[in-house]
């Protein structure tokens, strides 16, 4: 691998490119810190300003981190959740090979509050099981998951082990069987308290995903809020051609 120097492509973005394949081939492994500017600046004859500005760019990324004072290395691969498809945090990390795991931060029976009467479509001070959850994957935070759940559909998981196991899998067992769901995403910074639980520093990216869910008799009958890691997770979509036929731009 060699910056072409003749090539119209900017060198910062060919050595980007090359740092990025590197990794993906697990020539630099997660964790492991990658050569020094000066390392990369003599390796391909090119300036440390572009170095710098290629590195900068993996950072802000998510492929690489930095450490004050020790240097930049690479980072965990994302995890990444088709949009196509309704799948559980527990169903997507398995399907991973990774460990999902949670820890119950919260479990409350209460009034729904404006915003959770209008997604779920009931009359404020509706009861509403309000489940909070920290979701991890190899025992690493990955979510802050906040579920609202109508009580008279969801009942059924009260008092039962949800740290452990799949709350759709619960509300299966139940008897709910889940339809389709609405789901939205957003750049958002987390706050403090996030930061604490998601083992980030306050104000670092993160993805709010909100959905809403429905039975099999289009009722809503789930609203949830969970905060991800912007440096562990990643939407990922497929797209297929509408009723033109798609050709490239001349």
């Amino acid at each position: 691998m060699k910056i072409d120097k003749s090539s119209p492509i900017p060198k910062y973005h060919q050595l980007k490119e090359i740092i990025r394949e590197m990794v993906e081939q697990e020539e630099l492994k997660e964790g492991e810190m990658i050569p020094s500017e000066r390392e990369l600046c003599e390796r391909f004859g090119i300036s440390r300003m572009t170095v710098r500005q290629a590195v900068m760019e993996l950072v802000n990324e998510g492929v690489l981190y930095r450490e004050q004072g020790r240097g930049t290395f690479v980072a965990a691969r994302k995890v990444q959740q088709p949009t196509a498809r309704l799948t559980s945090f527990t169903q997507d990390m398995r399907e991973r090979g990774m460990e999902p795991s949670s820890e119950v931060l919260e479990v409350e029976v209460e009034g729904a509050g404006p915003l959770v009467a209008r997604r779920l479509g009931v009359e404020e001070g509706e009861r509403v099981i309000r489940l909070r959850r920290l979701r991890l994957a190899d025992g690493e935070p990955m979510a802050l998951e906040t579920s609202h759940l109508l009580y008279e559909v969801a009942k059924g998981v009260l008092g039962r082990d949800l740290a452990g196991r799949s709350l759709y899998e619960e509300l299966s067992a139940a008897g709910v069987e889940i339809s389709r769901a609405e789901q939205s995403y957003e750049a958002v910074p987390v706050s403090e308290e996030e930061a604490a639980l998601l083992g980030v520093e306050p104000g670092s990216a993160a993805l709010l995903i909100e959905r809403v869910t429905y039975d099999a008799g289009e009722r809503p009958f789930e609203y949830v809020r969970s905060t991800y890691r912007g440096d562990r997770y990643r939407i990922t979509a497929t797209l297929t051609p509408g009723d033109k036929v798609w050709r490239p731009p001349h």
